[in-house]
């Protein structure tokens, strides 16, 4: 428990720091008899000014058995390859807590053959793009950018996802596939490679924790793992009258030796056509981005970049400050017995003014 003492300013300016903390201490051991209660009473305030929450769900729907394209994670033996489609976050920061996508892993293979999954998000191009170098394919227009969005990253390798296979259908059959014809201008157009038949799974997935991304178009990026052979992405419809959303682009493929290039699946690799392909994400509006979701944010309005805990709440918004801090150091409440440390400036060092979130604890002059 780290308390601020504040001393109005009126106040004689007589007392060593002896006796401030002498005081401190008195108050400190008064606080935690009281420290539930005053809790307690401040949760109650704060709920009064709680944001309003609204949920965020997106879907392409199930799959429409057109076609299915790889996507897998570099391995021995095998190059990485990417497919990516496109969605929309309309208004107000939004946390992703959740997302699932459909896809065929090869008939026979048990669940567990999935050993993990990695999720990334897109910005669409040029965003964070070369766009100086040459293109190796027809175009880029409304692609996704060269590099994923770092920070919306998740690997069920680091903890940051978890995920969970189940099986949909013993048997589905897609009228076409592209595993390795993905290729540069001007040999993109292969027509894809035929039928493919295997079990219809489906992935969910939790991101721990969300990814928090601001109103915006992007490319939902997923990878799997198989223990043997290959997870390949579903299809799903694209409706054009209306359109899925305003702005709905199509689905795009590359591979390690065509990257950071990327190809459209329609109209690039099978010649005619656009497709989707079958996801859907979850979450919630964060209104003040600071990463905790509005129904549960106990301070809506927090400014940008402030540290808060799980309810949402910055230290200022807690227990703002009369005035501003002329002393800084550390005041640990000690155990009945123990004596107590004091760490900071020396006695009549020059004072500095500081942010209160660098602050352990502070005494006020």
């Amino acid at each position: 428990m780290k308390l601020v003492m504040t001393k109005d300013r009126n106040e004689t300016k007589t007392k060593n720091e002896t006796t401030a903390l002498r005081e401190l201490g008195l108050f400190e051991w008064s606080a935690l008899s009281t420290n539930k209660t005053i809790a307690g009473a401040l949760a109650l305030l704060l709920l009064g000014f709680q944001a309003s929450a609204a949920p965020f769900t997106f879907s392409t729907g199930d799959p429409d058995g057109k076609i299915a394209t790889l996507s897998r994670p570099l391995s021995l033996g095998k190059v990485q390859t990417e497919t990516a489609d496109d969605f929309i976050i309309v208004s107000n920061t939004t946390l992703i807590s959740q997302a699932t996508f459909t896809g065929l892993i090869p008939s026979g293979a048990p669940l567990s053959s999935a050993l993990n999954v990695e999720i990334e998000i897109y910005q669409v191009f040029p965003n964070d793009s070369d766009t100086n170098r040459t293109l190796h394919v027809p175009t880029r227009a409304n692609s996704p950018r060269d590099v994923e969005i770092d920070h919306a990253t998740r690997d069920g390798l680091d903890g940051s996802l978890s995920f969970a296979a189940t099986l949909v259908k013993a048997s589905f059959t897609v009228s076409n596939s592209v595993v390795n014809g993905i290729h540069a201008a001007t040999n993109q157009t292969t027509h894809g490679e035929g039928p493919v038949t295997g079990e219809e799974v489906l992935i969910s997935v939790t991101f721990n924790p969300p990814i928090s991304l601001p109103p915006g178009h992007y490319f939902f990026r997923p990878e799997v793992l198989l223990s043997s052979g290959d997870f390949l992405w579903l299809s799903a419809p694209k409706p054009t009258a209306p359109p899925l959303f305003v702005g709905d682009l199509q689905s795009w493929i590359r591979n390690d030796a065509l990257a950071p290039d990327w190809l459209r699946i329609g109209a690039d690799i099978v010649g005619a056509g656009a497709f989707n392909a079958s996801f859907s994400l979850l979450g919630e509006t964060d209104e003040d981005a600071d990463g905790v979701p509005d129904s549960v944010d106990l301070c809506p309005g927090t400014p940008a970049g402030s540290i808060v805990d799980a309810n949402g709440c910055s230290i200022d918004q807690i227990a703002p400050c009369r005035g501003p801090l002329e002393r800084e150091g550390s005041f640990d409440v000690p155990k009945r017995g123990e004596k107590r440390a004091w760490t900071g400036p020396a006695r009549g060092a020059p004072t500095q003014r500081i942010s209160t979130r660098k602050v352990r604890g502070v005494v006020h002059r």
